[in-house]
């Protein structure tokens, strides 16, 4: 499903969707799905260690990793990271005066020192550049998002970590919002990504493979998976099927193919 999104449905709307409609809570396609992935890793590996664990991440995914660009602008790096600050403060509650300077003030608190050093260097030019990209984003993000209840367990940048192959390999994931419990007798959880960039077909790869690290993680297929462009205003969302998680765990596969033979 792909959305426009202005204020109605919000973007909270669409993740919850009709809860008539829900499937039964899946339990059972975790272990094939890791046996999956073990054996294509075998497949890829054989008996071989590297000498430190090959790690997949979203961005394995969003393209080619020999194409991938290590070198985005800080401001962009920045940015994202603000109007992930701003997410969460907007999904407890908080009341947003000043969009720049609350999130300036929410990510000093857990900002790394790196990307701390790259805002510290900035000049005014570009600070003020920040600050209004950062608002405009933000207005965006206000207006689509939509209401949280304190009843569907909202959490915000979810970190996880999946171990493959003896650990050998490594699966690590962060998603920006995660909702609904996992002990429902139907499927509830829903994962967002929130990107401050156009959607492409990275977006697509990204939201399939939060979609199966979710699955691993716990053991249970999440109900739907979905991302939003802060700079476009788009939604895309899809309802996680065994499909959707065999095409992810292929995809794992390929990059796992990728990195290993640029070892």
């Amino acid at each position: 499903m792909t959305i426009s999104l202005c204020t109605d449905p919000t973007v909270v709307d669409v993740l919850r969707g009709d809860r008539a409609q829900r499937p039964r809570r899946n339990t059972t396609s975790a272990a094939g799905l890791r046996a999956q992935l073990e054996d294509g890793i075998f497949a890829i590996t054989g008996d071989d260690a590297p000498a430190t664990p090959i790690v997949v991440r979203p961005s394995s995914l969003r393209q080619p990793i020999a194409a991938t660009d290590l070198s985005l602008s800080s401001l962009g790096l920045l940015r994202a990271a603000l109007v992930t600050q701003l997410l969460r403060l907007r999904c407890v509650g908080v009341a947003i005066e000043n969009a720049f300077d609350d999130a300036i003030e929410a990510w000093r608190a857990d900002a790394g020192d790196a990307l701390l050093a790259k805002f510290e260097r900035l000049d005014a030019d570009d600070r003020a550049r920040l600050a209004t990209d950062v608002v405009a984003h933000d207005v965006t993000l206000s207006r689509a998002l939509g209401a949280l209840s304190s009843h569907w367990m909202a959490r915000t940048c979810v970190r996880a970590s999946q171990r493959l192959a003896g650990g050998r390999v490594v699966l690590r994931d962060v998603v920006d919002l995660t909702m609904g419990a996992h002990n429902a007798g139907t499927a509830a959880v829903v994962l967002l990504d929130v990107t401050t960039a156009p959607l492409g077909e990275g977006a697509e790869r990204t939201m399939r493979f939060h979609a199966l690290v979710e699955t691993l993680r716990t053991s249970i297929v999440p109900l739907r998976t979905a991302t939003f462009s802060t700079a476009t205003g788009e939604l895309w969302s899809r309802d996680v099927d065994a499909a959707l998680l065999t095409r992810s765990a292929d995809e794992v596969l390929g990059a796992i193919r990728e990195l290993w033979s640029l070892r």
